[in-house]
């Protein structure tokens, strides 16, 4: 086993890099092999049942790792939301940001981008990414509300996959004031 303090600063962001590949690969892989085995309706909503309870740990994890209060608005989630694990290996931004919301879009996706050089359609992820980011949002801050601005298969413009609109409502718990 190594000494993970005798690895330098480029090599353990190697690794960080390294281990988000490995873990989008073993999803996809899973993810086929389901679909294989049972089509990809029961895939989907396999996908679907592990991707609710994931979300809220990777959340529960990132709050607790980079000191991320609960009910911390829409401050903590776009700050969590830069933590995933995917986050790693897609490019994401914040299209456009008021006082009580803010659009997070999906620019890369590798997933979707591996898709398409293979000439295949967009994998269709909206159902899942409705719960993924529902539950997301929820566990840093149940006031948060979720909403798809687009997602596979729905038709998207070709600078980003998907797009989504989080939405705070509650008295003082937007952006900036807590």
């Amino acid at each position: 086993m190594s000494d993970l303090n005798e690895l330098s600063r480029e090599q353990l962001i190697g690794m960080l890099d390294d281990f988000a590949k490995n873990w989008l690969a073993h999803d996809g892989l899973w993810f086929q092999a389901v679909e294989s085995k049972y089509g990809m309706d029961p895939a989907i909503h396999c996908d679907t049942e592990a991707w609710k309870r994931f979300s809220v740990i990777e959340a529960r994890r990132i709050m607790k790792r980079h000191n991320i209060p609960l009910n911390s608005g829409l401050d903590g989630l776009k700050k969590a939301l830069g933590y995933r694990l995917y986050a790693r290996l897609n490019k994401q931004v914040i299209a456009e940001e008021k006082n009580d919301s803010f659009v997070f879009q999906m620019e890369e996706c590798r997933v979707q981008v591996a898709r398409r050089r293979r000439g295949l359609p967009d994998f269709p992820c909206k159902s899942v990414g409705i719960v993924e980011y529902s539950e997301f949002a929820r566990t840093i801050d149940p006031d948060i509300t979720t909403t798809c601005l687009a997602c596979p298969p729905d038709p998207h413009p070709e600078h980003y996959y998907c797009s989504w609109k989080f939405s705070i409502v509650a008295q003082g718990k937007a952006m900036g004031h807590r």
